[in-house]
């Protein structure tokens, strides 16, 4: 009888090639775990029990003619409910998008079919990807796999906890501060976010238009290297999509690792930090060289963040008004209409956003506020690259702690913020940056570390990530949920 707990890709994509179980059996055996598990943790807003089967059986009948498609043939996947899916609602885990249903799909996704990938469902998130938890949803939070009593984190948290789970294989999330990052520490999986504009936006339905990126959950990075693969590539439907050659770094023992400094201080936990130094030891142990570097403006991340995301924010979301599309409240005017619509479709935590960052755009504030976080931003930039002069890659904490309790910090939005203290700058400085579980403290809680690297060279990092987790030799999943073989 075929293991399906702790299921790869890679070893999927096996399994259905050498037929030891079908696309259909693998299908099924994925929706009895959520089925088991969606009650609890309400990671999905929507599966597509009918479509996935029949998707199922259209890949066996492929690979029974010998025509498989490649490595996602087959594969369960889940998306972020905020990427368009043609015919399904896209919700953002907003009241405002309550009624809307997607005309086409997202690129990405339009990839993913090409592929061959079954779509198990629409994954929970912060509304319009606002948030650290997944508690800002308009239709309720998601839980943590490993502790229910827990938050997932956020935006992304229904995707990193299916996969956690194993309700899906992979996910698909997008990261705009660490909003793939950070829920793939909490939930114990593997979390990619790509270099800036190698990942097409097209039908990513945008919170900070310069920061957003989409990107994988995986179990492995070898498995987030195949859905890169698949989804990566230029987009003359996205404006920031980029068409440039990626560039290679080493990748075994020859690689040179920096500490961050900055990201090794106050605010992270001393059981976080005593986790990454395990790591590096791991590291020098194995003949890498590895230093304390120095990225100063790290510090300011999360100031300069707070302004430029939701001045991109306000502007993205004034589009959402009632007239066009979505939630719509009756007034006695056009702007009675939009205000009715707006306070009653968008929760606190957007309007929060909304505010700040009409604020930040006004007269007379723009120069003070947005002015100053762009050319802060370039410092920013121009660290890492001096930064990278010197060493390949970039290791730190992912998050300043393990999972916290649910409501913990929902009254405190400033405590909420300092979550994102440790991703938010490869997202200013358009990098890319993966987060990698390496083992869990005495709660049971998973522990990760995240490694950065120059832009472009993100099959290096994956690669390299993939060695590292070798060595770490990691393998827990969420015990509740394991079923026996």
């Amino acid at each position: 009888m075929v293991d399906f707990n702790n299921l790869t890709i890679k070893k999927a994509h096996e399994g259905l090639k050498d037929k030891s179980f079908s696309a259909l059996e693998l299908t099924e055996e994925l929706f009895k775990v959520a089925a088991n598990s969606e009650s609890v943790l309400h990671a999905h807003l929507v599966l597509m029990h009918d479509e996935a089967i029949k998707n199922a059986k259209k890949t066996d009948d492929r690979i029974a003619k010998g025509n498989m498609l490649g490595s996602l043939d087959g594969i369960p996947l889940s998306i972020k409910d905020n990427m368009n899916l043609k015919g399904y609602g896209t919700t953002c885990s907003s009241k405002i998008l309550s009624n809307y249903v997607s005309p086409y799909d997202a690129t990405v996704v339009k990839r993913l079919r090409e592929n061959g990938t079954i779509f198990v469902g629409k994954t929970n998130l912060d509304e319009f990807a606002m948030g650290s938890s997944t508690e800002n949803s308009a239709y309720g939070p998601t839980r943590n796999p490993w502790d229910p009593e827990c938050v997932p984190g956020g935006s992304s948290g229904g995707s990193a906890a299916v996969v956690s789970v194993g309700s899906a294989l992979g996910s698909l999330g997008s990261d705009t501060g660490g909003s793939i990052r950070q829920p793939a520490s909490f939930c114990g999986v593997v979390g990619f976010k790509p270099t800036y504009g190698t990942v097409s936006r097209f039908g990513l339905i945008a919170f900070a238009s310069s920061l957003d990126q989409i990107g994988p959950f995986t179990k492995t990075s070898e498995d987030a290297k195949i859905i890169y693969e698949a989804i990566s590539g230029h987009d003359l439907k996205d404006a920031t999509s980029i068409n440039l050659q990626p560039t290679s770094l080493p990748e075994g023992s020859s690689a040179k690792i920096g500490i961050v400094k900055e990201l090794m201080g106050e605010g992270i936990s001393d059981e976080v930090k005593g986790e990454v130094e395990r790591v590096v030891k791991i590291l020098e142990s194995e003949g890498h060289l590895v230093s304390e570097v120095s990225l100063p403006m790290t510090e300011m991340a999360i100031s300069i963040y707070y302004l430029i995301a939701p001045a991109e924010c306000s502007a993205n979301l004034a589009r959402f008004d009632g007239v066009r599309f979505g939630l719509r409240r009756d007034g006695s005017s056009s702007y009675k209409m939009s205000d009715k619509t707006r306070a009653d479709g968008f929760g606190d935590e957007v309007k929060r956003r909304i505010l700040l960052g009409t604020y930040a755009l006004s007269a007379g504030y723009y120069d003070a506020y947005y002015g100053h976080a762009l050319k802060a931003r370039n410092k920013v930039i121009n660290e890492f690259k001096e930064v990278f002069t010197d060493v390949d890659y970039l290791i730190s904490p992912t998050t300043p702690s393990t999972a916290f309790k649910l409501g913990e910090k929902t009254s405190n939005p400033l405590e909420m913020y300092m979550s994102d203290l440790c991703t938010i700058p490869a997202n200013l400085a358009g990098l890319p940056a993966i987060s990698i579980p390496t083992g869990v403290n005495a709660e049971g809680m998973p522990f990760s570390v995240q490694l950065m690297s120059p832009e472009l060279t993100d099959i290096s990092l994956l690669n390299f990530s993939s060695y590292l987790e070798k060595l770490i030799g990691f393998q827990e999943v969420p015990s509740k949920w394991r079923k026996e073989p």
